[in-house]
């Protein structure tokens, strides 16, 4: 399925990789943002041949799983245009525009957020009336304030669930939370019938959207547990050499709050960041370790590798190498603890012009198709600054 594999070249340079990850965070309304990077690299032709997404990430990922290379801009343009098309965001987006000012624009974005949180978004969730609270306990709809069933409806209608379940598809992934045992749980095509409820429990964040039943199971947003889909592309095995694109839509590195409103922002961005960093100082230690067994191996007398000792180090040794790509949505000063749910249309194309021009200027960067050298074969890169 993939476009662009290691036998194809980007502006003439074959990439030395077997697999291409896009790995896509939670973060509502700043989703769109994913959609500008996934352009840019459709662009450049790059296809991935893995998916994984978490929350909002999940909806991406299936719209571009779920599509023709060639269809998969429009679709994507097809989502975020409607879920960003409530009638007053056009007077609310026309005073956005006069507004100048961090304080002004932060009011601004207030204003449009709190417009989603009394009507949501069309074609993704709507208010409930009556509100949760005045329902008896076991009430279809006394566990959220929305109601998502415009989300399914929008599904259907811009994904092909058959091209992710064909045989030979591009990989999915989407991760949810078991809300009764509390595990983390992946959806992938290699394993399960993907269809829309997978991709609605995966954003079925709490206690704004109600959870998602499965096979007798309910499910809340992967982001509960963990907002990233990297561990688990890093974990599956068979290792493979993979160029991953890490797209996130919260940053773990900030500032200290100086108001409520930056304190509220903070709180998200530690709460629901990837710790990307964390993760890939970990997975590169890993990796020299397999590297370090497989020279070992190497080294063995031929009687030696016979061995059922050797046999099990062979299990633990990979030779594979890994260049993952960050790129973290920068948010700025006006945007605040509102970011994630202003729908308004300005906020979106922002994102997306942000996402764009973000992964551009990434992948005008030649090392990131470069094969690692170093001994344990990770290479990290974020060309967008410190975030």
């Amino acid at each position: 399925m993939a476009v662009f594999s290691r036998t194809e070249s980007l502006n003439g340079r074959k990439l030395p990789f077997e697999r291409v990850a896009l790995l896509l965070q939670g973060g509502g309304a700043l989703g769109s943002y994913q959609a500008g990077v996934y352009e840019a690299l459709h662009e450049g032709k790059i296809e991935p041949d893995w998916v994984a997404g978490i929350s909002i990430g999940a909806i991406n990922s299936a719209i571009i799983a779920g599509n023709a290379p060639a269809q998969r801009i429009e679709k994507l343009r097809a989502f975020w245009d409607q879920v960003s098309s409530a009638p007053d965001y056009g007077v609310a987006d026309y005073w956005l525009a006069l507004w100048q000012g961090d304080l002004a624009r932060s009011w601004a974005n207030r204003l449009t957020a709190a417009r989603t949180m009394t009507a949501g978004a069309p074609g993704f969730f709507a208010t409930r009336m009556p509100p949760p609270m005045l329902l008896p306990t076991g009430a279809e709809g006394a566990t959220s304030f929305y109601d998502t069933a415009g989300l399914k409806a929008t599904l259907e209608r811009l994904v092909d669930f058959d091209r992710i379940n064909a045989p030979g598809a591009m990989r999915f992934s989407v991760g949810a939370v078991n809300i009764r045992t509390g595990n983390f749980e992946y959806f992938d095509n290699s394993t399960h019938s993907i269809r829309a409820a997978h991709i609605m429990a995966s954003g079925a964040l709490p206690p704004g959207f109600p959870a998602v039943e499965i096979d007798g199971e309910f499910y809340w947003d992967g982001g509960v547990v963990s907002n990233t889909p990297l561990d688990w592309i890093l974990s599956n095995l068979p290792l493979l050499d993979t160029l991953a694109f890490q797209v996130d839509l919260w940053s773990a590195r900030g500032h200290v709050p100086r108001n409520l409103g930056q304190v509220a922002e903070r709180l998200k961005e530690i709460q629901y960041s990837s710790r990307t960093r964390a993760s890939t100082d970990h997975f590169r230690e890993l990796q020299s370790a397999r590297s370090l067994v497989q020279a070992l191996l190497d080294k063995l007398p031929d009687d030696l590798k016979l061995s059922t000792e050797a046999a099990e180090l062979c299990r633990l040794a990979d030779p594979s190498v890994h260049n993952i790509v960050q790129l973290i949505y920068k948010s700025p000063p006006h945007e605040l603890e509102s970011k994630d749910y202003n729908f308004s249309r300005a906020a979106m194309e922002s994102h997306w012009a942000q996402g764009y021009a973000d992964a551009a200027r990434t992948l005008a960067q030649p090392q990131v198709f470069e094969r690692p050298h170093d001994s344990n074969g990770v290479q990290t890169f974020d060309f967008c600054g410190v975030r």
